[in-house]
């Protein structure tokens, strides 16, 4: 079977007393309608966890992970957050083992939409946290969608560097080319506070974390890859190969402070249990 490309990329509002009346009905506005769905785009088996920190802290130790992409329905339209693994991997009764990591994809994004009624061609626009390969595994397939993209990410994933890796490129090389909105700093897809994309530097160039406002279930922020474990959340870790310490430690303290001032849910994308702990589709936050 044709190489996959999974080269080791993992190693290469309301403050806490309460809004005011108003800020809190316009809150509620924001996210009037708006539907989060969370969506199984694979699992890692992270064999040696010592790559998830500076320190010493995971030696010897394992961990497994979810693969989360984020579909967000709003009145004006249908985003897709990460793209997850290669689809190719469900083929693959066994996964693939690489390098320290085991990969699989139990189910297809496609199969997840259509539970839901939809289809690849109905996302309006796609974006990605960042173009590492479980993060941009499947970006083609949402080439005919408005890509969304931090410019100097989008910078990164088009370099030449990247181009050399041709399996891996070659999963999202489409977008190049694709009706594309770019932004520095944070951008509000909707232009009502309800869904935007935070620039959270450091992980890669222009990193991105995820806030969406609902109306029910409150401010929801999704880490991207900000932080890769609960623990590393807890304990201020992070991977060996960020490209700027000094970012990704900035880029927490705006996330928390943030998280904290909203009273946001925190959704650590490669956690199993934060997965779990969501509606699984078909349901729905909302």
């Amino acid at each position: 079977m044709k190489k996959l490309g999974f080269v080791c990329i993992f190693a290469a509002a309301a403050c806490s007393g309460g809004e005011p009346a108003g800020e809190e009905s316009a809150s509620q506005s924001a996210g009037a309608g708006v539907k989060v769905y969370a969506l199984d785009c694979g699992r890692i088996e992270m064999n040696d966890l010592s790559l998830f920190t500076l320190g010493e802290e995971y030696d010897g130790r394992t961990n497994s992970a979810a693969d989360m992409c984020v579909l967000v329905r709003h009145p004006d339209g249908d985003l897709m957050w990460d793209s997850g693994l290669p689809m190719a991997l469900n083929e693959m009764e066994d996964g693939l083992s690489n390098g320290p990591f085991h990969v699989s994809v139990p189910t297809t994004i496609g199969d997840q939409l259509e539970s839901i009624g939809m289809t690849v061609d109905d996302i309006d626009y796609f974006s990605i946290s960042h173009s590492h390969f479980d993060h941009s595994g499947n970006g083609n397939m949402f080439a005919g969608a408005t890509f969304l993209v931090d410019s100097d990410e989008r910078a990164h994933m088009f370099r030449a560097e990247a181009r050399e890796d041709a399996d891996s490129f070659a999963n999202y090389n489409e977008l190049e080319n694709a009706e594309t909105v770019e932004f520095q700093g944070d951008h509000d897809v909707f232009g009502d506070g309800s869904v935007i994309i935070l620039a959270m530097p450091g992980h890669t160039p222009g990193h991105t974390s995820l806030l969406v406002n609902l109306a029910n279930a409150g401010p929801v922020m999704f880490s991207g890859d900000l932080y890769h474990l609960n623990e590393s959340r807890e304990r201020r870790l992070m991977p060996k190969f960020n490209v700027d310490v000094d970012q990704t430690y900035a880029s927490m303290d705006r996330f928390e402070a943030m998280a904290e001032e909203k009273g946001a849910r925190v959704v650590i994308q490669h956690s199993l249990s934060d997965f779990e702990a969501l509606p699984q589709v078909p349901e729905y936050l909302d």
